[in-house]
């Protein structure tokens, strides 16, 4: 027998937002930034550029979102079944592989950034012009989007069960939530907090910000595997 449920929440996309929002990926490229900008920049400076840097990602995953929602919700009901399925057994294996780096860090297969892309990105900091941190920013959103994206795929395809305005809006809300952290980290340094004590406390705090992710990876994997089985029920 089905359950009946409107979903997704606004509860689950917020939380989901929150914890997506702990990426270290995102948070360690604008402590590089931050850190290369107080040596040659004025706190005024760092401010502009750090806001460029987190409009760019913010942009950049606003518009893949939509690209993706529009895509889900113009495929036949038949066929969003089986991807729901499929993607949520990925997203399920993803959350998996995050708990697996909250006790064996950075061994075996892993969603963090490939080291040839994390060279990329450190040549890219030190290019401290406008066009040059819009690009970091595009940038860091696209090559972070495929190994840390699952949480926001999972949620474009609850969203995409009723693609309407409140869907739009719900996605607009998940991005700003998801560059809070960015934009936290931007205050607090200009406010005179150690980058230091930042990145340390990043350092320290990585693998708990896995196994929170890989926990909810594993719980919307599951559950969209439920909607697509006919388990739950959209009214």
């Amino acid at each position: 027998m089905a359950v009946q449920a409107y979903l997704p929440t606004l509860g689950t996309v917020v939380a989901t937002a929150l914890i997506d929002s702990i990426n270290p990926c995102a948070i360690g490229v604008l402590i590089l930034l931050i850190s290369i900008m107080i040596a040659f920049k004025t706190k005024k400076e760092m401010l502009f550029y750090g806001f460029v840097y987190v409009f760019a990602v913010f942009v950049t995953y606003v518009l893949a979102g939509f690209g993706i929602l529009y895509f889900l919700s113009s495929v036949p009901l038949f066929i969003s079944e089986y991807i729901s399925i499929i993607v949520g057994s990925l997203i399920i294996i993803a959350g998996l592989i995050e708990i697996k780096d909250f006790f064996w860090y950075g061994q075996g297969i892993t969603l963090a950034i490939p080291p040839e892309r994390a060279k990329q990105i450190h040549e890219m900091t030190k290019k401290i012009t406008l066009p040059g941190v819009i690009f970091l920013g595009i940038f860091v959103a696209g090559v972070e989007l495929p190994c840390t994206g699952a949480p926001y795929l999972a949620i474009l395809l609850l969203l995409s069960q009723n693609f309407n305005f409140a869907a739009f809006l719900m996605l607009i809300l998940y991005n700003i939530i998801f560059v809070l952290p960015l934009v936290v980290i931007l205050l607090m340094v200009n406010f005179g907090f150690k980058i230091q004590n930042i990145k340390r406390w990043k350092q320290n705090n990585r693998t708990y910000m896995r196994l929170a992710t890989g926990v909810v990876l594993i719980l919307l994997g599951w559950l969209l595997i439920l909607i697509a089985n006919g388990t739950i029920t959209f009214n």
